[in-house]
């Protein structure tokens, strides 16, 4: 028993113990834990006292950069107001200064006005008191003389009117007189100094161009198989291929000088290539028509340059280098027109007129001449119509319309180019009238035929005995191109006087074109 209560005290005791020792442990620890709540608790503190003074410091940053932006803007608007304080300062001085101005001219007004008023009075005075004694003086005169003052008026001026008329008929009578000498005799000296500083040469172009070949075997290559070759250059060009005995010459023969340069040029090109088909021909033709085209701008460039023209619209130039290629009466219009613009402006020089508008007058009065019609209006009104659509100088448009007396002249120069026209074409040797003759008839039985609708292209050959119809296959079939034949040559019989027989020969192609690729 009381081994029993022995151990029942000692595990009480120990129980106590253990109690008490957990005890004194929870107590150490809950000490631990409040002074580590505090030590937390005191660096939160410090922490947020820390963020609390860094986001105030953030703000007194903003708000102090605000501030001062809110302080440079109310400087800005102070200035800005400042200036414009100054500005309307500036211009009430200006205002008053003016006003100071206009008052002043104001009074100095009033004081003129003043002052002519005084002057006005006293002038009106003065001539009452002149109007009375000129009367007094009047009437003294008309006692004196028995006259009234409107019949000695009168008298007077009626004396003096016969005297004047009488002598004014005399000094015009002598005037007109050495006027009409002294007109004939300058007249004369210009004339004959104009032609004798023009040492133009004249010759009076012909009808056929001649092809040098290299050897006489090309001759036969130019006529073809069975002639195909020739008969094809000269449907293209409009000019006859003539091969005779000569050796190693072609001759190619036609009125118009500008197929006949094309068709010389051509057949050049051909001989070099040695390539002679229709085909090729025909390409040849056409580029060779197109090199021509486009010489003419450098040859019209060239004559103005020579002429000492300038100004001319692009279209008027390419008119003026086609001239190389016309004849009028044999003569070259090309030069005939360089030699009339040499001549008028010699002579506006001797006249003490602008030699330059007579040289562009002279240069451009046959233009119309370049222009292809086929009606009867004269190429001086043609040419005129063109140049008033570039705005060219009225006086140029007079001398280019009148200077075949169709028009007017309404100045001076539109005398020098007839003059100077008269001089280029009369000179011995300058014109020939047949060729001239023949070329309008060649002419003429090519415009009875390209008035058809449906035909393209026409062309007078054998000296005019022969008429090639080429006509558009989409417009003229077979059975119309033989009818066409017949009403071409029905209107050569009425309309042309053209001696010996004409064949009418109406040429209808068809061609189709594809490519391989």
């Amino acid at each position: 028993m009381s081994w029993y209560v022995g151990m029942l005290i000692g595990f009480v005791v120990g129980a106590v113990s253990l109690w008490l020792i957990i005890k004194v442990s929870s107590g150490k620890k809950l000490v631990r834990s409040e002074r580590d709540a505090e030590r937390i608790l005191e660096e939160a503190k410090s922490e947020a006292e820390s963020f609390k003074k860094e986001k105030l410091i953030e703000v007194q940053e903003e708000l102090f950069e605000h501030k001062q932006k809110l302080e440079k803007e109310i400087e800005d608007k102070r200035y800005n107001l400042r200036d414009q304080e100054a500005k309307l300062d500036t211009k009430e001085l200006e205002i008053d200064r003016k006003a100071e101005m206009i008052a002043k001219k104001e009074r100095d007004v009033t004081a003129l006005e003043k002052q002519l008023i005084e002057k006005e009075t006293y002038i009106q005075k003065k001539s009452e008191e002149l109007n009375q004694v000129i009367s007094d003086q009047i009437a003294k005169l008309e006692e004196i003389s028995g006259l009234k003052r409107e019949e000695a008026r009168d008298l007077l001026i009626k004396d003096m009117e016969e005297e004047a008329q009488e002598e004014g008929k005399r000094i015009v009578n002598k005037i007109i007189d050495q006027a009409k000498l002294e007109a004939d005799r300058r007249a004369m000296e210009i004339v004959v100094s104009a032609i004798q500083q023009t040492a133009a040469e004249q010759s009076a172009e012909a009808t056929v161009s001649v092809v040098t070949l290299p050897n006489d075997d090309m001759k036969g290559r130019i006529i073809g198989r069975e002639g195909r070759n020739i008969r094809a250059f000269e449907m293209v060009t409009g000019v006859d291929v003539i091969i005779d005995d000569t050796p190693e010459v072609v001759i190619l023969s036609s009125f118009n000088s500008y197929r006949r340069e094309i068709a010389k040029i051509a057949m050049e090109k051909l001989i070099v290539d040695g390539r002679i088909h229709p085909a090729r021909i025909e390409e040849v033709v056409q580029k060779t028509e197109e090199e021509v085209k486009d010489s003419f701008r450098d040859i019209g460039e060239q004559a103005m340059l020579d002429a000492g023209v300038h100004g001319l619209d692009d279209e008027v130039i390419e008119l003026i280098g086609k001239l190389k290629y016309l004849t009028s009466y044999g003569q070259n219009v090309l030069n005939h027109c360089m030699e009339v613009s040499y001549l008028a402006g010699i002579m506006a020089a001797e006249l003490g007129l602008d030699p330059k508008l007579a040289k562009r007058a002279g240069l451009l009065h046959d233009i119309g001449k370049a222009i292809d019609r086929h009606t009867d209006i004269a190429h001086t009104q043609v040419g005129a119509e063109l140049l008033k659509k570039f705005n060219e100088n009225p006086q140029v448009i007079n001398a280019i319309e009148s200077h075949h007396e169709e028009e007017g002249a309404t100045s001076p120069y539109t005398i020098l180019v007839a003059a100077a026209d008269s001089i280029s074409g009369s000179r011995p040797g300058a014109r020939r009238e047949t060729l001239e003759t023949f070329i309008k008839r060649m002419h003429g039985l090519e415009e009875i035929a390209i008035k058809i609708e449906g035909v393209e292209k026409v062309h007078a050959i054998q000296a005019g005995r022969e008429v090639r119809v080429m006509v558009d296959c989409n417009h003229i079939d077979d059975n119309r191109a033989k009818d066409l034949a017949r009403e071409i040559a029905k209107k050569i019989q009425a309309d042309s006087e053209f001696p010996g027989q004409i064949k009418v020969t109406v040429i209808r192609e068809f061609r189709s074109f594809e490519y391989a690729t």
